[in-house]
């Protein structure tokens, strides 16, 4: 069976050797080198204890030194499966998600079409490059020195011009006897629709040769030098052998110097490209006039595990960032990523070079910024979060970016950095208790000599506070599973002590998600000291839900009440806050009603809200009495009551 023009090479591409032969043979660890693809490992063809048999991911090759043998990933399955080549291909394929094309008889006559059409192309790249040497191309040549490329420059990239006449090209390769259809099939010209002969598709244009990863040239990109012109950038049609979104601009050079430890880094166009690697960063490459398509992010990920997108510092470029992220999230994989690389506002990579040089696009590369983080600015940036409406809407929208990550170990890890994030961004410097209802007018009011001993006092403002955030964090922690209940809540606690904070963190960014680690965790992370200083506390001790810490009913009541406490507590001192301020104007009748209420508000909070679902009541002294023992004691009470009395 033949296979159609391509499909091997598109099929290589797809195909990570490493993962084909991991399958068979053991890595060691200590010679290979992921990152860079170059592994090593005993060679599987032949008895050894060194690893002499060498896999080059990005090339897609293995050798061994030892026994020499040597192939790519088709020959590898193989040998290694004792099956034909049309049967290790259609192994490749399945496993690569392709599908085998159908039996094609007239395969090698396309590939020799296609042979035929790159030695076209290459004809005209010939051509173009003369025609830069031109009196017509002096426009050309200053516009290319303006933007910094030397002559030596100009013969490494086949940099040339495309005069400004309708069949330039085409009478030259006429005249070298190419035939008209393979002019037109290599996309070099177009048909008249007015019965004349073809015209050029390039006209006045600086021209930039695209190669494959085989160094065949396969299309063209113009510079237009007309200002006016619609098109300043103009791509070949696509041909039989340029498909724009399976192609990438400088892939070849772009692999080799990757291999040699460069960072791979995606520039927009061009002129980008080119100026990056003149500058010593060899490994850019660009994608053809279109956003990355997905084959094209798989040609990345063929060259490194985690190209930088470096874009340009403008709208355009940030809105191609974002288009990016949804392309990629479902083709996460382990060690396989992006990093997003901003370059400062209204300058792409050429300019900054030229203004400030490679130092400063280093630093812009340093900088660059994980997937998530772009994923946590495009859901965030510019909005306003003032409402639990709009704190809803947004983890609505990250959860439906989350799920669409395939593997499950990335998608957990990118949930634990969004909560991070999202813990920042609704997290900010608390002030102290008090102060945030009613900035700079907190009243000064002296104890009365009654209360100048009491507990509370003692322990100076905010005690009661304290205490109150104690008992909520010890009953979460007691019973996890309820923390999701009261996550509001639990978010609103200003905890001054910086045990606390880290406990009620650690409860908001674990307890929803893994409630039967909380604790394991909060030790891991934290050390046994805060827990054991929570514990510690004597009003903590003797709460009820942390005695019976089965008790989740119970649990679910201490943390509701303590919360509508602190919360009524709180509102009592800011109506009280702003009382004394409209006392130093003309009092009315008002000030005392709104104190009046906010008093009973507090009074209403600090009784049981759920007496008649408790098990347990308030004594005359305010201590909890267990139902069951104070029913039992009424009956009993009650029974010696109504007996007769004894008499000798």
């Amino acid at each position: 069976m033949s296979l159609p023009p391509g499909f091997l090479d598109e099929l290589r591409s797809r195909t990570s050797l490493t993962q084909v032969v991991g399958r068979k043979v053991m890595w060691d660890a200590r010679k290979s080198n992921q990152g860079k693809g170059d592994m090593w490992a005993p060679c599987p063809f032949h008895q050894e204890k060194t690893a002499s048999f060498h896999v080059d991911d990005r090339k897609g090759f293995y050798y061994c030194f030892g026994c020499h043998a040597k192939g790519d990933a088709i020959g590898f399955v193989k040998e290694t499966e004792n099956v034909s080549f049309m049967e290790a291909v259609e192994i490749l394929a399945r496993e690569a998600g392709m599908t085998m094309p159908a039996r094609d008889p007239k395969a090698q006559e396309k590939a020799d079409r296609r042979t035929q059409l790159a030695e076209v192309m290459e004809q005209a790249v010939q051509f173009f490059r003369l025609q830069l040497r031109t009196g017509a191309a002096a426009a050309a040549r200053d516009y290319l020195a303006g933007r910094g490329l030397s002559e030596a420059a100009l013969e490494r990239w086949e940099i040339g011009f495309a005069p400004d006449a309708w069949q330039a090209l085409w009478d030259h390769l006429r005249g070298k006897g190419v035939e008209e259809d393979l002019i037109l099939a290599a996309g070099l010209a177009k048909p008249s629709t007015k019965g004349k002969k073809p015209y050029d598709t390039f006209r006045n244009r600086i021209m930039f040769p695209i190669r494959d990863a085989r160094g065949r040239a396969i299309a063209f990109g113009g510079r237009a030098m007309d200002p006016t012109d619609n098109a300043k950038y103009l791509n070949s049609p696509e041909t039989e052998l340029f498909d724009k979104g399976r192609s990438l601009y400088n892939h070849g050079p772009a692999r080799t110097a990757a291999g040699k430890g460069q960072p791979l880094i995606v520039a927009e166009g061009y002129m980008d490209v080119i100026a990056l690697a003149e500058a010593g960063f060899g490994a850019s490459v660009a994608p053809l006039g279109t956003a990355i398509t997905e084959t094209q992010l798989q040609l990345l990920w063929r060259i490194a595990p985690e190209p930088i997108i470096a874009l340009d510092g403008d709208t355009a470029g940030l809105r191609a960032a974002m288009r990016l992220i949804d392309l990629a999230l479902p083709l996460l994989e382990a060690g396989q990523s992006l990093r997003f690389a901003i370059m400062p506002e209204g300058l792409d990579p050429d300019d900054l070079l030229r203004a400030k040089g490679p130092q400063a696009v280093q630093a812009v590369l340093d900088q660059a910024i994980p997937m998530v983080r772009l994923l946590w600015q495009r859901e965030t940036e510019g909005k306003n979060f003032d409402s639990p409406e709009r704190k809803a809407a947004l983890d609505k929208a990250l959860r439906e970016k989350i799920k669409l990550i395939r593997d499950p170990s990335i998608r957990q890890h990118y949930g634990q950095e969004i909560k991070d994030l999202r813990w920042q961004l609704f997290r900010p410097q608390r002030s102290a208790p008090g102060k945030s209802w009613s900035p700079g007018r907190k009243p000064s009011l002296a104890p009365l000599p009654s209360t100048k001993s009491s507990l509370l006092v003692a322990a100076g403002e905010g005690a009661e506070d304290q205490m109150r955030e104690a008992v909520i964090l010890a009953a979460i922690i007691a019973h996890p599973t309820i923390a999701a209940e009261f996550e509001a809540g639990i978010e609103s606690l200003a905890c001054i002590d910086p045990d606390h904070r880290a406990l009620r963190d650690m409860i908001l960014r674990v307890a929803m998600d893994t409630p039967d680690d909380l604790h394991a965790e909060i030790e891991a992370q934290l050390g046994p000291v805060p827990l054991e200083k929570l514990h510690g506390l004597r009003h903590v001790a003797i709460t009820p839900c942390i005695r019976n810490p089965g008790d989740v009913d119970l649990a679910q009541m201490t943390v509701a009440e303590e919360l509508a406490k602190l919360d009524a507590y709180r509102g009592l001192m800011a109506e009280v806050a702003e009382a004394v301020e409209d006392l130093g104007g003309e009092a009315d009748e008002a000030v005392t009603w709104r104190l009046s209420q906010a008093a009973e508000a507090r009074n209403r909070a600090m009784r049981s809200q759920q007496e008649d679902k408790a098990e347990y009541d308030l004594g005359d002294n305010g201590a909890r009495i267990n139902r069951d023992e104070r029913n039992a004691l009424d009956d009993l009470l009650g029974k010696i009551k109504f007996s007769k009395p004894h008499t000798r």
